[in-house]
């Protein structure tokens, strides 16, 4: 399952102030262990926290996280599963990424020095992600097209905070659990609360198939996918079952 968790000082620009300092790194993902037994990986530069909760699945030896690129410029925390990483392993050593790793987690680093924000239209899985450009000074957290993986955020007086949990949130001594009456009111109505809308006060979720970018103190968050319904069913229902069967094989065999 794994679990991350971290922040970035919304202030931009090298004048940025501290981002959560490793004590308050190990509280927040402390309270996501539950999620990842098998050990903690951590990265902090000037201004940006990352943490991840490891369970252990893909790489036992060596996929621990944080991931990074070959120069290091681009670091990542990950929770969930790219189901096509092996095709796209293929893909990016042919045209030239060296891979130091056998874990689907690394291909993200290099599809993003590869394809920019647009890296996350290739993956096909359930994934919540956290990116540090070193280069650009840029945060990059992105969440899987039906939204399985979950990603909650926060902001404190200086920072974003995001977690896979809101526990973690309220790991930080800034921020302080409430409840929203209205986010409760549609958890107990519809199940959950709409996203961004969570059950806590000032915590908000990332939708499902969106992306969100911090740099120099802007906070942009965009759609990067969105359900499609063509009602091509020209063949009959017949032909329709056909095609569900083949793609619910595929998605088996991935």
């Amino acid at each position: 399952m794994c679990g991350i968790a971290g922040g970035i000082n919304v202030k931009g620009g090298l004048d940025a102030g501290p981002g959560p300092s490793l004590q308050v790194l190990r509280a927040m993902i402390g309270a996501l262990q539950h999620r990842g037994p098998d050990g903690n990986g951590f990265y902090t530069d000037r201004g940006v926290g990352l943490a991840h909760a490891r369970l252990s699945i893909i790489d036992i030896a060596g996929g621990t996280q944080p991931i990074h690129n070959e120069d290091e410029s681009v670091w990542v925390v990950f929770n969930g599963e790219i189901f096509n990483y092996i095709e796209l392993r293929r893909e990016l050593e042919a045209t030239g990424h060296a891979f130091y790793t056998r874990s689907d987690t690394e291909v993200i680093v290099h599809l993003y020095e590869q394809y920019g924000e647009e890296f996350v239209r290739r993956l096909n899985g359930q994934f919540a992600i956290a990116l540090w450009d070193t280069r650009a000074r840029k945060l990059v957290l992105a969440r899987d097209r039906v939204g399985i993986r979950p990603l909650f955020y926060t902001r404190t007086h200086d920072c974003l905070l995001f977690a896979s949990e809101a526990k973690a949130l309220f790991a930080h001594p800034d921020v302080t659990p409430a409840l929203d009456p209205i986010g409760l009111g549609e958890t107990f109505t519809y199940w959950a609360a709409h996203a961004p809308r969570t059950v806590f006060k000032n915590v908000e979720m990332l939708p499902a198939g969106h992306i969100m970018t911090v740099a120099d103190g802007r906070i942009e968050t965009r759609r990067y996918w969105d359900w499609e319904f063509a009602g091509d069913f020209s063949g009959g229902v017949e032909a329709a079952a056909e095609r569900l069967q083949a793609l619910l094989v595929d998605a088996v065999r991935l």
